[in-house]
């Protein structure tokens, strides 16, 4: 068993003896945290591995889009957005090339189409969203809007955050740092100021093991095919997710398709505030909205990563592929193999972090399988 820092709560110590047999020895080349939220207090902040401090900031990709997700899901809360209505009655430039029609919530369950571009982009254009969006809103859809889903993976953030900024003048960024990271003190950063940095390069850096860089050396899909579109297999130079992961420029604009840093206490922090009352507030999301973002918009096979999957609103509907977790169940996976969620049913939210890559695509690091298992079964006995 590796060893393992931190501490559990009463009646969550069968966590720990999870975390250090299977999470902290699965990562103990680079390291991993875990956090978990119940009935609004932490019951679970545990870290182990090499190199990681129960307090370093990560680079988390994609959980990214889960952040991004929220702040979409407060603006139509607040009655701002209007999922039906068309992307381009905000935004008229993405009305080319057949996109006039695609609703918000087309966007937001990843059934735009709008996966990339001819040429791919460039990497400085990747950590900028408006020449993303830009490029996007002038290209041709990769299928008919509406017609199917597909993964978006370095343009989803970049597509729902122009909608937000056409529609309230303000970015995804401002409004997390106001209604959501500011008033809950969450260590998780959609643009990591320069005086953080430091809690981030103890974590550096982000580098493969030798097996997994010869993974992500083969590339996933082909550069003609919709896999390597997705993934920027297809630009010259191909993206490079180490180097993303590693950029200050991506750290500090924080696309907000993968350029969220922070640690699992952050982000299992964010979710608990959506699973629950915390702190003294409401949880932020109403049992309406919470039903509407949850609910599965698209299922069946994936036009990207021919793999079976679901999308909510933004969200990933956990209870998809977690049977034990509860149907509202909303979070976001990341590409280092890191999971973060909240289940409303038992007022439980848990974020597990990796230094390095489990994987490249995909639900979350196999690890979470158990944890999940070993956190939901916890919650359970604790409310008994």
């Amino acid at each position: 068993m590796a060893e393992v820092y931190g501490s559990v709560a009463a009646g969550f110590e069968s966590v720990r003896e999870e975390f250090a047999t299977v999470a902290a020895a699965e990562a103990r080349d680079g390291g991993a945290q875990l956090a978990v939220y119940h009935q609004g207090r932490q019951v679970v902040d545990l870290w182990g591995g090499d190199g990681v401090g129960g307090d370093a900031l990560l680079a988390l990709y994609s959980s990214a889009k889960g952040a991004t997700s929220l702040v979409v899901a407060l603006l139509i809360q607040d009655g701002t957005l209007d999922p039906d209505r068309e992307v381009a009655s905000w935004w008229p430039e993405f009305a080319a090339e057949g996109k006039d029609r695609l609703t918000l919530r087309g966007l937001l369950a990843h059934r735009s189409g709008a996966i990339g571009v001819d040429g791919g982009f460039r990497p400085a254009e990747l950590a900028d969203d408006r020449a993303v969006a830009a490029r996007l809103a002038a290209h041709r859809p990769y299928w008919e809007p509406d017609s199917g889903h597909g993964y978006h993976a370095l343009t989803f953030g970049a597509l729902a955050g122009e909608v937000v900024l056409r529609a309230t003048g303000r970015t995804v960024q401002a409004h997390y740092e106001e209604r959501i990271r500011a008033p809950y003190g969450i260590d998780y950063h959609l643009g990591l100021p320069e005086e953080l940095e430091p809690r981030f390069r103890t974590a550096l850096p982000l580098i493969p093991t030798p097996a997994q860089a010869a993974f992500l050396a083969a590339s996933p899909g082909r550069p003609d095919d919709l896999l390597g579109v997705a993934f920027g297999q297809h630009a010259d130079p191909p993206f490079d997710a180490v180097a993303y992961g590693n950029s200050r420029a991506v750290r500090a604009a924080c696309p907000l398709s993968g350029g969220g840093v922070g640690s699992a206490r952050g982000l299992a922090r964010m979710y608990a505030a959506v699973a629950g009352p915390l702190g003294g507030r409401p949880p932020l999301l109403t049992p309406d909205t919470l039903a509407e973002v949850s609910r599965v918009h698209s299922s069946g096979k994936d036009l990207v990563t021919g793999e079976n999957n679901a999308f909510g609103l933004g969200f990933v509907p956990l209870a998809t592929r977690h049977p034990e977790l509860g149907p509202t169940t909303i979070g976001h996976s990341g590409v280092p193999g890191s999971q973060s969620f909240a289940d409303p049913s038992r007022a439980l939210s848990y974020s597990y972090a990796r230094r390095r890559f489990a994987f490249l695509g995909g639900p979350g690091a196999p690890e979470n399988d158990r944890l999940i298992r070993a956190v939901a079964r916890a919650a359970d006995r604790a409310a008994a």
